[in-house]
């Protein structure tokens, strides 16, 4: 079976009834795991300020996770530049893809990645507002990694601590505008279908605008979407519940931890009458239904690769899960 290639993105969900600390293991048992099964990377993400979700700090989960593997690529899917100087996020990565040389990805995205007052606990000037100047952040960054062009205040400060080793920087999205800063900088795109579906347009938007640059010369399209493949059709619906009652609950505002199958199943029976599905997309049934179903995404994408995301109240049912999809594609 033809495909993209296929990679990994985790968010590191806490399951109810474990820890933080044990997401943060199950994201590295993971990130194990995909590499023996083949995957090209594997993303961590950045949220703040949630029960939900333990991956605050990539850079933190990338270097553990690259020194427990040993060839499968690693990067953030992404880092919430808005958060951070340039410069810093720049010398972080720098650093990681010294130390792994050729294996370091930088995700980098505009979202805060949390709720208002996580967002303004995360400034450093809490007086006035933070400015929105991301396309002034976003060249900025590039600029360290890949050279001013031009003169520039900061353009004497010396080369990065990695140096020559680089990662390679992606631009994470969702809306029309990140399609067009990642093709007018030559970027490659990921976009998230697991939160926007109707993407399509989108990537095709990018294509249109893409002008290729000395680190790209032609469009790179990633699509992450939702899957949670099982043996049969109905185990894998029993262990979407989770998910399904996790989206409606956070979209009430009432931000918890992944709730257990059960728990699940005894919400949605009073909460999602049937029929009824959150808009998201999320793939769910057998190996040979997900399969097809991640074909169809990236075809829909004109997409080079793949990246599955999975949320599941028990970490063996989704270990299983990115096993159960790599065995349809090898």
């Amino acid at each position: 079976m033809s495909v993209p290639k296929l990679s990994v993105l985790d968010q590191s969900p806490i399951p109810s009834g474990s820890t933080g600390s044990q997401a943060l293991a199950n994201t590295v048992e993971l990130a194990q795991l995909a590499e023996s099964l083949g995957y090209h990377r594997y993303w961590v993400a950045e949220h703040h300020g949630t029960p939900t979700l333990a991956g605050a700090s990539p850079e933190a989960l990338i270097a553990t996770i690259a020194a427990r593997t040993s060839r499968i690529r690693v990067g953030s899917g992404g880092v919430m530049l808005p958060h951070y100087s340039p410069l810093k996020v720049a010398e972080t990565f720098s650093i990681l893809s010294g130390m792994n040389p050729g294996r370091i990805d930088l995700g980098i995205g505009r979202a805060s990645g949390t709720n208002p007052i996580t967002t303004l606990a995360l400034q450093r000037d809490r007086t006035r507002a933070a400015p929105d100047d991301f396309p002034e952040q976003l060249a900025e960054l590039v600029a360290y990694l890949h050279g001013f062009g031009e003169p520039h205040p900061f353009d004497k400060i010396p080369a990065l601590p990695g140096w020559p080793e680089l990662p390679e920087l992606w631009l994470l999205g969702s809306s029309p505008q990140s399609a067009l800063w990642a093709g007018e900088l030559g970027m490659p795109y990921a976009f998230a279908d697991f939160i926007n579906p109707e993407g399509k347009f989108i990537a095709d938007l990018y294509r249109e605008r893409f002008v290729p640059s000395a680190r790209l010369e032609m469009p790179e399209v990633c699509v992450a979407v939702s899957a949670i493949c099982a043996g049969t059709d109905e185990e894998a619906e029993q262990l979407a519940s989770s998910y399904r009652a996790l989206w409606i609950q956070i979209t009430r505002g009432a931000s918890k931890e992944v709730p257990s199958v059960e728990d699940a199943l005894e919400f949605l029976a009073v909460q999602e009458p049937a029929g009824r599905r959150p808009p998201r997309r999320l793939l769910v049934g057998s190996p040979e239904k997900v399969a097809a179903g991640l074909q169809e995404v990236g075809a829909e994408y004109g997409a080079d690769e793949v990246m599955v995301v999975t949320i599941t109240h028990d970490h063996r049912a989704r270990m299983r899960s990115y096993e159960l999809i790599a065995g349809i594609f090898a």
